[in-house]
């Protein structure tokens, strides 16, 4: 069975990539300054979800960190070190 799109506003992107959620929308799911979203991509579609967790700023900016991580990886942009030198990093960190 094909999934029907209930609800349907528009909005535009500012220069910065921006977009404002309309009123509507906003008030059906409790969307407020500082709401948490996760945005992913289903084929053609850029698909948002409201997150409902704990999650404070400093967790979000470390799961981008390890997302840019990852991609670094799979791009081949990485450094091998050896085990002395990756444990002197993680103890100045």
């Amino acid at each position: 069975m094909k999934k029907q799109v209930q609800e349907m506003e528009f909005t535009k992107a500012s220069s910065k990539g921006q977009i404002v959620i309309p009123t509507k929308i906003r008030k059906k799911f409790d969307i407020r300054e500082g709401s948490v979203l996760a945005v992913a991509v289903e084929k053609d579609m850029i698909v948002m979800k409201k997150v409902e967790s704990g999650l404070s700023a400093d967790d979000l900016k470390t799961l981008r960190l390890v997302e840019e991580a990852w991609k670094d990886i799979e791009r081949g942009r990485y450094t091998v070190r050896s085990k002395e030198a990756f444990f002197k990093e993680l103890k100045e960190w």
